[in-house]
């Protein structure tokens, strides 16, 4: 189907003036003989805009011409139909940025009857600034097992400094107590026919038990057995804090454990019961010991990690794996549910200063969005990331091949129409789904643009017993699913790496691509596979920029080769990464315990140090580039903690001093290190030494992006660190911190010489 006849049936007549294009001017529907039968709609408001959309709300209008027909809405700009909705919130996408718009909503039936226009409404897109997008990354608890994927590998992949967001995948649902919870069970994941597949099961060992050694942790230290917090946990810990602008969050369901969403769903009781659960687990971090034997776990061992939640409910109203439960009920419980967990993470946030982060994991076809409210969700949610993929598999054993993922929808697509109404799975339709809606689904859109994340899939579909045809094997018959391979384990699932150790991904003989619905697949002669390349990914990538969609979602990390061919042709296309490089590991890094003090505490580390060291951007440095100490207010003797940058909590003292009368007391919380920073001109080629006295629990001391140290004591101890700057470097930003919960750091006499 062609791009303009698309935009004639959504009626998106701006995006054509956007375009240079005649605009399609439709004129205001006849009242039926001559009188108004439904109410005009009210209170039409702006929820939301961005450099090239506007998302409108209003009150409903109703039908009092006896037929018991629901109204929908028209969108009008001027004469323009610009937008259509079965509900009361739409967005308007493809408009111009920094550009004025008036727009009137006008209520309508299937018999022709409409209202009167409301009340207009004037608002403003955005300037056309260069946007941010999201990068946001799956990380799978089980890929540390036969993949051998570790979150230490998303450090020396370089993968962690490309993403805006890791969501930590999946934790279950206690189906007796209907809570978040801890548990060592393995699921029965390969067997689609198993009912009960997820029930009990659990992971705390992968999550908060496993020892890393050395070798595969993020800060390169090993864990110890009485270690409260350590598995993939403890090392997301270490990786929050080398990319502190990284969120991680952690994602409850997957098709495998949303058995019972249904169930904590249901009432106002169970939805606050199953999120306070939640928090207290996962946020406050208070995870249950002695899981296995194992004395891992206890209050706040692992608070500070989680930035927020993932839902992953598969799927409201519908049968996702067999055994699920779900009923009619879930459409408005899905929307409580989103909203109980926004309320809770918004009262937990306020008690500590910080703002959590809640994102869904939504459908894209059609025969499941129409079962979530699309235009009363979005005030919940940070982001919905839309799983674009599966759309066709070997599920559908016989064929015909298909795209997991089409970007646009193809006139030879030999699949049958989605009922109730005449589409077929594509992206491009599951986006106007959300934003637009879809009359003939009973979807009313309403879902904000700047909230939506496209999916993109790093594994492959496949199928075998293939024909070639005169298509190099798309949409043919097949004999069943394609073989499975030694990593994916999953017959007709390919992961991107497997193909490409192959050969395949790398061999133009083999590797084809739809001008029509922009999509990718590879055919051996035997076997068709379906997934994204770098050819895919750019028509993708262009397609969230002109929709003025928030970014990119990947799944997942473990799929990918070596060279993050996939991820880099993500964030290439979107216009690389927002993330800073990295700042310093700390070598060793402690393992914070539940108490203020670690009962035993590691030995004193020999210092580190980097020949070179790149600043992130800062601010007007506070000292020349001269002999002495370069330092300003060095021990704090001015009574104020200017020019130091500091967290909520830091304040300066009189005692503990280690000389003078005043130092400065850090103030770890759960969510912060207490960190204070200072930003220093400094000689490029030059060799400096950072040192200061510090009295208290991990006690930090380095440059961001460069060197670093810590130690433990209960009296003021010398830490120091040398690093070399650059040849192009002109300033560094020092720092102090302590660690989360860990207790007061007092910090005196820092020196920079």
């Amino acid at each position: 189907m062609r791009r303009q006849e698309r935009l004639l049936q959504l009626g998106i007549a701006v995006a054509l003036l956007c375009s240079g294009l005649a605009a399609l001017l439709y004129t205001h529907p006849l009242q039926v003989h001559g009188a108004t039968v439904i109410t005009t709609p009210t209170n039409v408001h702006v929820i939301a805009t961005g450099p090239q959309s506007i998302t409108l709300a209003w009150s409903p209008s109703t039908d009092n011409s006896g037929t018991g027909d629901v109204p929908a809405y028209y969108v009008y700009n001027g004469s323009n139909i610009v937008a259509t909705s079965m509900g009361t919130a739409v967005t308007i996408s493809s408009l111009l940025p920094s550009t004025s718009y008036t727009f009137t909503v006008q209520a309508y039936d299937k018999d022709g009857n409409t209202s009167a226009p409301s009340a207009p409404i004037t608002a403003s897109t955005q300037a056309a600034s260069a946007p941010t997008y999201q990068k946001i990354a799956y990380f799978d608890q089980w890929s540390i097992y036969g993949n051998a994927y570790y979150p230490s590998t998303v450090d020396t992949s370089g993968a962690a400094s490309r993403l805006t967001m890791i969501i930590y995948a999946f934790e279950n649902i206690d189906p007796t107590n209907l809570t978040c919870f801890e548990a060592i069970k393995a699921a029965d994941s390969s067997n689609e026919n198993n009912p009960n597949a997820g029930d009990g099961a659990g992971d705390a060992f992968a999550d908060y038990q496993k020892s890393y050694s050395s070798a595969n942790s993020v800060d390169g230290t090993s864990d110890s057995y009485s270690q409260p917090l350590k598995g993939n946990f403890n090392q997301l810990r270490e990786l929050k804090v080398k990319y502190p602008n990284l969120k991680i969050l952690l994602s409850i369901g997957g098709w495998t454990y949303s058995k019972y969403f249904s169930d904590v769903a249901a009432t106002a009781s169970s939805r606050q019961k199953f999120v306070s659960s939640c928090i207290d687990m996962f946020l406050k971090g208070n995870l249950p010991t002695g899981i296995g034997g194992d004395p891992s776990g206890g209050p706040a061992a692992a608070a500070g990690i989680f930035d927020g939640f993932d839902i992953d409910w598969e799927y409201p109203g519908v049968l996702g794996h067999v055994g699920n439960h779900y009923g009619p009920q879930d459409k408005t419980n899905f929307t409580l549910l989103l909203q109980e967990f926004r309320s809770e993470l918004d009262a937990y946030g306020a008690s500590i200063g910080k703002h959590f982060l809640l994102t869904a994991a939504v459908p894209s076809g059609q025969d499941k969005i129409m079962q979530i409210q699309t235009d009363q969700i979005g005030q919940y949610l940070d982001y919905a990331d839309v799983m674009t993929y599966d759309m066709h598999g070997a599920w559908e054993s016989s064929g015909p091949t298909n795209f997991q993922d089409p970007l646009y929808n193809s006139p030879q697509d030999p699949s049958a129409p989605i009922p109730p109404g005449q589409a077929k799975y594509n992206i491009d339709t599951s986006i106007q789904a959300w934003t637009s809606g879809l009359p003939a689904y009973n979807i009313p859109g309403g879902f904000p643009a700047s909230k939506l994340v496209m999916g993109f899939p790093f594994y492959y579909r496949g199928w075998t017993g293939v024909p070639a045809g005169n298509t190099h094997g798309l949409y043919q018959s097949a004999t069943g699913p394609s073989p499975s391979f030694s990593y994916s384990q999953t017959p007709g699932v390919a992961f991107y790496k497997e193909l490409a150790a192959a050969g395949l991904t790398a061999n133009a003989n083999v590797n084809f691509f739809d001008p029509t619905t922009q999509a990718a697949w590879i055919y051996d002669g035997t076997n068709f596979y379906t997934g994204d390349t770098p050819q895919s990914i750019a028509a993708k990538t262009t397609y969230i920029k002109n929709k003025g969609l928030a970014g990119a979602m990947m799944f997942s990390l473990e799929d990918e080769d070596a060279g993050d061919t996939l991820l880099n042709a993500i964030v290439n296309g979107l216009g690389g990464a927002p993330n800073p490089g990295p700042t310093p590991t700390p070598t060793p890094a402690p393992t914070p315990t539940a108490t203020p003090t670690p009962t035993t505490p590691p030995p004193t580390p020999t210092p580190t140090a980097a020949p070179t060291v790149t600043p992130t951007p800062s601010p007007t440095p506070t000292a020349p580039p001269s002999g002495g100490n370069l330092v300003a207010n060095p021990g704090f003797e001015s009574g104020s903690l200017a020019p130091w940058t500091c967290d909520a909590g830091d304040k300066i003292v009189s005692s503990p001093v280690h000389s003078g009368s005043y130092a400065l007391q850090l103030t770890p919380t759960s969510s912060t290190t207490g960190q204070c920073t200072q930003t220093i001109s400094v000689l490029p080629n030059h060799t400096y030494t950072l040192s200061a006295y510090v009295n208290g629990p991990y006690a930090y001391l380095g440059i961001s992006g460069g060197a670093s140290n810590w130690t433990s004591s209960s009296s003021y101890t010398l830490l120091s660190v040398s690093f070399t700057t650059g040849a192009s470097t002109t300033s560094v930003t020092i720092y102090v911190h302590g660690w989360y919960l860990q207790g007061n750091v007092y910090v005196d006499d820092v020196s920079l010489q």
